[in-house]
């Protein structure tokens, strides 16, 4: 059996197993996975802090060069299978493309990452350092059962100098050249609600009380006509010299991306600053009750090392009324960056040189976040964001993930083996 069918047959068995979160049950995947890695010989670990939600670890030892973590997770967010054209949790292989929720996000990084695993030990490759191998839970929610609390109790099992996860390796033509996007940072994730008084009554009587939902309108077009301010992120800069071939001043920096082509505006626009989205609203349970308060809740994601007081102060100069503000989480999550020049970058091109000459990285920074955040604050892990996807445009890519029709092709799943074996068998010789 070729890589190819390999990991085809292992992204198919995956998708079929259901591990939406919540609940998640990943312990299901991990088991599959733990039973195709011994069957090549490959000795891994499940670790769980509860027996339904396993990670699987492995190592694969190597020289005093090092060491390299390939990581990706198990878990997925919930499919409508009345919204696809195919069954979400079929695995079906239709015109080179498997169906099924999580090819995308990010079964298919699993399947090509244990690929790879296996298939070096199974050669007896022993690589310049060690190569681990995690395979993690509860990602998509973030409810400590993963990766954060790996790095915190079992730290030895995913300590690495560089890791590659997911957020990048998207193929994109700009300006008439070609490159390979990288993740290399993050924005942070801080989402607030904003809460309302008035006072309840009864509504048949409108006059009894106060309602607190209606006073949500100024402030929801408050939030839409709010710019926070701007700045230009290093990463930003490295991508607009990378494809344009200079820093355009901060004013005109979009313009000049869209000018290139639309696909490097949509990656650049929301790197200039951050972003407030209002996206749930909660007032009275009852049609008769007129609602004493309202709350609004807002998804807001800061730029690297921008302190939440900022955004405190801009929502006080700039949304009216009386209100409070409650920071739903206890700290920011993310934020984080890794630098851009460095061996694991290198690797990168160098593989990017072998399957397309002449194109060229280009570091981007994710709008959303990862796993790679609790790598870097935990052991300053070099973690980079980069799955080839060459087959599908990167537009295409980004409608299917967390939606319906999702799928991979599977010239990029053997795409991605191949870059796992190029960066483990030459990351530090």
């Amino acid at each position: 059996m070729t890589l190819r069918d390999e990991v085809t047959e292992l992204l198919r068995a995956l998708l079929r197993l259901d591990t939406v979160n919540p609940p998640g049950n990943e312990t299901r995947a991990a088991t599959l996975l733990r039973r195709y890695l011994a069957e090549s010989g490959v000795p891994s670990e499940l670790v769980a802090k509860t027996p339904d939600r396993a990670n699987l670890v492995g190592r694969l030892p190597g020289g005093d060069g090092p060491a390299v973590l390939l990581m990706a997770h198990t878990d997925t967010v919930l499919a409508d299978p009345d919204e696809w054209r195919r069954d979400p949790w079929s695995g079906d292989l239709v015109d080179g493309e498997i169906w099924g929720r999580g090819a995308l996000d990010m079964k298919g990084h699993v399947a090509a990452a244990a690929v790879a695993f296996a298939s070096l030990v199974r050669e007896g490759v022993r690589p310049p350092g060690d190569v681990l191998l995690a395979l993690t839970a509860d990602e998509e929610v973030g409810l400590d059962f993963g990766m954060s609390w790996l790095a915190r109790e079992h730290p030895d099992t995913v300590r690495a100098d560089f890791a590659v996860n997911e957020g990048g390796g998207e193929r994109c033509v700009l300006g008439g050249r070609t490159y390979y996007l990288c993740s290399v940072a993050e924005k942070a994730t801080a989402p607030f609600r904003l809460r309302l008084r008035g006072r309840s009554g009864h509504a048949s009587d409108p006059h009894t009380g106060d309602n607190a939902l209606l006073k949500a309108a100024p402030v929801l077009e408050a939030l839409a006509r709010l710019e926070p301010p701007r700045s230009m992120l290093p990463e930003v800069q490295a991508f607009l010299e990378t494809v344009i071939g200079e820093a355009p001043p901060l004013d005109v920096a979009l313009d000049r991306a869209r000018a290139l082509h639309p696909l490097a505006g949509e990656l650049v626009a929301p790197l200039l600053a951050a972003t407030l989205s209002p996206t749930m609203i909660e007032a009275s349970r009852k049609r008769n009750v007129i609602p004493g308060s309202c709350v609004i809740e807002v998804d807001c994601r800061l730029l690297p090392g921008q302190p939440p007081a900022e955004i405190e102060a801009l929502l006080h100069a700039g949304v009216p009324g009386d209100w409070e503000i409650e920071w739903i989480l206890e700290e920011q999550v993310g934020g984080t960056r890794s630098q851009i020049d460095t061996p694991l970058w290198r690797a990168l091109q160098t593989w990017v040189d072998r399957v397309e000459p002449g194109s060229r990285l280009a570091p981007i920074v994710l709008a959303g976040f990862t796993d790679s955040h609790y790598l870097r604050s935990a052991f300053d892990t070099t973690a980079y964001g980069f799955f080839p996807l060459r087959a599908m445009a990167p537009q295409d890519a980004a409608r299917l993930v967390h939606s319906a029709d999702e799928r991979i092709a599977v010239d990029d799943l053997e795409a991605g083996v191949d870059l796992f074996r190029h960066v483990a068998t030459t990351l530090g010789s």
